[in-house]
């Protein structure tokens, strides 16, 4: 599918911590199957946004910012959900930047085949495989999670796995054992983030 078929609801134009150690724009896709009780960006679940901006002005812009920007982070909503991502990555890339992924890994068999096109990911684990139906309100979103984290591990590819200590729905102690069980995997990279009660269902 073209690249020009992505479903883009909203652009970051610089960011410093969205893809650590590099200067970055950030690319919100439109789309996502789970409906986790802390979703902050509700907006962009729905696969088509009432208000989305076209690829082509999300190229212009990114023409604009060669040399000053290092890379494109895509985020979301679920990234993966859109048909048009691996083409709209290839495309990134042949300008010249460094491309990053934030995924939830709800689709592990399209993100098998994104990590080849990937310079970075960051990959948020949101409880055990067993809490996840909870979080997510989605059948067996655990097994698809804990197996795209499986497939992270064994691309190589560079990485951040991020956990949401929620005090309603994540207590620490298991944000703690997420932790310690992907440090066991084989994780470099694992980071423990504070949930926001206020936006809690």
């Amino acid at each position: 599918m073209a690249a020009e078929s992505l479903g883009v609801g909203g652009l970051v134009p610089l960011t410093s911590i969205d893809y650590p150690g590099e200067l970055a724009a950030v690319v919100f896709t439109q789309g996502c199957p789970w409906r986790c009780v802390y979703c902050h960006n509700p907006e962009l679940l729905p696969a088509r946004g009432d208000v989305e901006i076209p690829w082509s002005q999300i190229v212009e812009f990114l023409d604009s910012r060669r040399g000053l920007l290092d890379a494109v982070v895509f985020s979301g909503g679920e990234p993966t959900s859109q048909p048009a991502l691996p083409q709209a990555i290839k495309q990134v890339r042949a300008m010249g930047f460094k491309v990053g992924l934030h995924s939830a890994g709800s689709y592990p068999r399209k993100l098998e085949k994104l990590l080849p096109l990937l310079d970075w990911i960051g990959l948020d684990v949101k409880a055990k495989q067993a809490g996840y139906d909870l979080i997510t309100r989605t059948r067996d979103s655990g097994e698809a999670a804990w197996r795209s984290v499986e497939l992270v591990l064994a691309s190589g590819v560079n990485h951040q796995f991020r956990i949401t200590a929620h005090p309603r729905w994540l207590e620490s102690s298991d944000a703690l054992w997420v932790r310690d069980r992907l440090r066991a995997m084989g994780a470099t990279s694992v980071v423990i983030q504070q949930g926001r009660p206020q936006t809690s269902a």
